[in-house]
């Protein structure tokens, strides 16, 4: 039988520890409400297996940190299962807080600079095909990190050739100096996720604006023709559906490539409650929708997060001769 976490469960998060930050605010969800009950299609696989255990294995090791753990994917199970993860640099503290998102926020430890090159260790270990690089914001530095993702692009690609490279990047408060940084690197994609709508920006990520993310995709274009772009967008928050599709028109006007959309799932009662979930219909609708608008590629479900089968749909695209591997650059 499939080892399933219960769905309805909300747990509360871990304690708080005060020298790497804490998880949730109780500013984002003061009464502590909880959405409605799951439905019955949402069902969370548990880690397990080999290949759980060995990419587990592998981010000990070299003391590196997965979006997949700091954020509680409902993912992992599955992704880890197929030797996949998305690695987490320049810590595990980030220093905005958003109301959806399970990543501690705090004051960052200093930059590791020898990081890039154990990631991309890790990449050749794992003999990835495909990898996917995110980090948390580093709002303390003027380029908020960005020569890190340089540097992972350029090692990954020094010493395990043939490795496609997807970064998931902050919006580095729309600097452009910082984003030129990492599309010298030329990664194959360049993801950015917009993550709500215009109208509930300030309540979902009060530290982020709505322009940033749509600067941030549309400036990669423009500093890197040959770039694929991405983003994702959360639903459930108290969107409309048609401010959502509002949203992939916006997207759609500056290029971006592909599209993730997916259920919110509160982590923690601090965090913000769901105000509801969409059908399984209402997904497939909206992935018609941005078919129609001219998205290279709309991944569109319950569970689907930003990496979600990154490696699928960049095989996908290579068929459809959309997507080439880069050079060192």
């Amino acid at each position: 039988m499939t080892n399933l976490i219960d769905p309805n469960d909300i747990s509360m998060s871990p304690p708080a520890n005060p020298r790497h930050g804490v998880r949730g605010s109780t500013r984002h969800n003061p009464e502590g409400k909880v959405g409605p009950r799951r439905p019955d299609w949402i069902r969370v696989r548990a880690p397990a297996g080999d290949t759980y255990e060995f990419v587990r294995q592998q981010m000990r090791s070299k003391e590196l940190h997965t979006v997949c753990e700091e954020a509680r994917c409902p993912n992992m199970g599955e992704c880890w299962g197929a030797g996949t993860a998305t690695f987490l640099m320049m810590g595990d503290t980030c220093t905005r807080s958003c109301g959806f998102c399970d990543i501690k926020t705090g004051m960052p430890a200093p930059l590791d600079w020898g990081e890039p090159l154990r990631v991309a260790q890790a990449v050749k270990a794992m003999n990835l095909r495909h990898v996917v690089i995110t980090s948390v914001n580093r709002d303390e530095r003027q380029d908020g990190g960005a020569p890190i993702f340089a540097m992972v692009i350029r090692a990954i690609r020094k010493i395990h050739q043939g490795c496609s490279i997807e970064v998931l990047i902050p919006d580095f408060k729309g600097n452009l100096e910082a984003l030129k940084i990492v599309m010298d690197a030329q990664p194959e994609i360049l993801n950015h996720n917009v993550e709500t709508v215009p109208r509930l920006f300030k309540q979902v990520q009060p530290q982020d604006r709505y322009d940033w993310a749509l600067s941030t995709l549309d400036n990669a274009k423009k500093l890197d023709p040959l770039v694929l772009t991405k983003t994702g967008i959360m639903l459930g928050l108290g969107e409309t559906f048609e401010e959502v599709v509002a949203v992939m028109q916006d997207l759609a006007g500056v290029g971006v490539d592909i599209l993730t959309l997916g259920q919110y799932l509160q982590p923690s009662r601090k965090h913000l409650p769901i105000d509801r979930y969409y059908t399984p219909q209402e997904f497939d609708d909206l992935r018609a929708i941005g078919l129609e608008l001219g998205f290279k590629w709309v991944e569109s479900g319950p569970l689907v997060r930003s990496s979600y089968r990154a490696d699928q749909q960049v095989r996908e695209l290579s068929k459809l001769t959309h997507f080439h591997l880069r050079q060192e650059a």
